[in-house]
């Protein structure tokens, strides 16, 4: 039996999570949750899984996960006000179901400092899949990471074509139902972009032993290519229960949690190159991840900024890249990475960003 602390529950990823332990409840049991602000929603919760332990906010959400006797922490809280949670969770020895990719890559090596091998379980479906393609092989026998992607709801446009796109249309995604921000950043690739990242920061891979292929079909969640020439995939339906009942249990598998493909009716997967010139993002996450120190923080933050003036209206879809870009190159990182500095960067970064932006209207 394992007890979970689910961060983030009235979420996507939580909601998911709290079904699979529902389906289980002889492996799992739920000793407390946390939210941002659905204080409604979190307490009928709290009362259908008979859970005692509640918390409102991330600064609230660390201090729980210090006080809470929990096995497995999963953080799926939105946004780098995860970093704190996350940091307490590998203080406190707990496994790590992370969800909150923010955190990591912001935190970089704040947070793989503190982290024993195996602590953190990655529950985004690539990452997911890479962990498990993992097991086929040994650490120096991989040749390469390669993370697949949707290609979001504008495939295949080029990028005078996105100038125009509305909200509305960024937030309809052909695969994944998903909160506006990460869709959003599905839709420019900025999420691809923090995804690279975060394989990095998880496996230890060069950034030039990364790579990024367009998937529409988002059966393939992402491959590992071997030093003999073999490639290992990760396939299955799109359903976000699977890596979140990994995350769970890692790396013991839960049944019945997804449905298995239909290999009795014909069907084709694809794979195309990404189109840089439409889409930067990727690009510059790994000039951004190369840099290392704040730049992450900086990038994340300028783009969370970027994102609310898309939908607000003051900035056009492609601005949103160009403006992380230009925040990206005014930054000075410094030499000293702490949650202070982070803070700083991550403050500093969205003061630039409005900036760029009032300026560009």
């Amino acid at each position: 039996m394992r007890r979970v602390l689910v961060l983030g529950s009235t979420g996507s990823i939580g909601t998911q999570a709290l079904d699979v332990i529902a389906a289980n409840p002889d492996r799992f049991e739920v000793v407390g949750l946390a939210v941002g602000r659905d204080r409604e929603t979190m307490a009928a919760q709290a009362q259908r899984f008979g859970v005692a332990h509640t918390a409102v906010g991330a600064v609230e959400a660390e201090q729980l996960v210090r006080d809470v006797d929990a096995d497995v922490v999963l953080n799926g809280i939105t946004g780098s006000v995860g970093l704190g949670p996350t940091l307490a969770a590998l203080e406190a020895g707990r496994i790590l179901a992370l969800a909150n990719k923010e955190s990591l890559i912001v935190g970089g090596d704040l947070v793989t400092a503190l982290a024993r091998p195996g602590q953190i379980v990655p529950v985004d479906s690539e990452h997911s899949a890479i962990a498990q393609a993992l097991r086929g092989g040994d650490a120096d026998e991989v040749r390469r990471l390669v993370l697949t992607a949707s290609g979001g709801p504008f495939r295949g446009r080029t990028r005078a074509e996105l100038a125009g796109v509305t909200p509305a249309e960024a937030l309809a995604h052909p695969t994944w139902d998903m909160g506006r921000v990460v869709t959003t950043n599905s839709a420019t690739l900025v999420n691809k972009g923090l995804e690279v990242i975060e394989a990095h920061l998880l496996f230890d891979v060069p950034y030039e032993r990364i790579d990024v292929v367009v998937h529409p079909q988002s059966i393939v969640h992402s491959m590992v290519e071997f030093i003999d020439g073999s490639t290992l995939a990760q396939a299955s339906p799109p359903d976000m229960r699977l890596p979140i009942s990994l995350g769970l249990d890692w790396p013991r598998r839960v049944a019945g949690v997804g449905r298995p493909l239909d290999w009795t009716t014909a069907t084709a997967w694809t794979f195309e190159p990404l189109d840089d010139d439409a889409f930067p993002a990727v690009a510059l996450a790994k000039a951004v991840g190369r840099r290392g120190g704040t730049y992450p923080a900086v990038f994340n933050a300028a783009n969370e900024q970027a994102v609310d003036a898309f939908h607000d209206g003051r900035l056009a879809f492609t601005g949103i890249v160009d403006t992380v870009r230009d925040v990206v190159e005014r930054h000075h990182a410094p030499v000293a990475l702490t949650r202070e500095s982070l803070a700083e960067a991550e403050a500093w970064a969205r003061r630039t960003a409005d900036a760029v932006i009032a300026a560009a209207s």
